[in-house]
């Protein structure tokens, strides 16, 4: 603490601010987290992409949780709805096998979606996002979420079809430092994904 130090010895300052940590993977790693989708599954589609950060470098650390509608259409969280954890790998690059998502019960006017928790270092908390299906555009374009951004942002929480069965999905976590800065493999400018406060369900015990 700076006014403490013994007298003759040259003062020091405050110590320096730093993230949280260091983190340990203790029972955070799930084996099997990215297989979502019941094995052999004739509508399992590969969802996949990278975590970037402001610079467009991957992040080689992240972890991120997938929750989404059950086949029976029980809501996230519930004991049938499907749930997956990966970790990224060194180009920051995830994967995981699931279903097409459907809509939340109770919720007329929202379109299918992924609901994505985001971990990383540097995050003092962790971040909340979506992602939405090109192939839904009828529900999409009616989504009370999607239809509340403007278009640039909106697009940064839709997926991109590859071929059929397989989107891209990236998450950047800061928008571009330099706005000319474009992805070397989705081609696309370095928007800011939008990121969502999470809001607990409600009624249940």
């Amino acid at each position: 603490m700076p006014g403490t130090e013994p007298a003759g010895t040259t003062p020091t300052g405050p110590t320096p601010s730093q993230t949280i940590g260091p983190f340990f993977g203790h029972a955070l790693p799930l084996p099997g987290g990215g297989q979502m989708a019941p094995a052999g599954h004739p509508d399992a589609l590969t969802l996949h992409g990278r975590v970037l950060d402001g610079a467009g470098a991957p992040v080689p650390d992240a972890l991120l949780e997938f929750w989404q509608t059950g086949p029976d259409d029980s809501p996230t969280q519930a004991p049938s709805s499907l749930f997956g954890r990966v970790p990224t790998d060194a180009d920051g690059h995830y994967a995981i096998r699931t279903l097409p998502p459907a809509a939340p019960a109770g919720h007329p006017t929202a379109a299918p979606y992924i609901a994505v928790c985001v971990h990383a270092r540097g995050l003092l908390h962790h971040l909340f996002t979506r992602v939405y299906f090109p192939g839904n555009a009828a529900a999409n374009a009616t989504d009370p979420l999607l239809t509340a951004l403007p278009d640039h942002r909106a697009r940064t929480l839709l997926a991109r079809a590859e071929a059929p069965y397989r989107h891209r999905f990236d998450i950047r976590l800061r928008a571009a430092e330099n706005s000319t800065l474009v992805d070397q493999e989705s081609h696309q400018a370095h928007e800011e994904t939008v990121f969502l406060t999470y809001t607990p369900p409600t009624g249940r015990s």
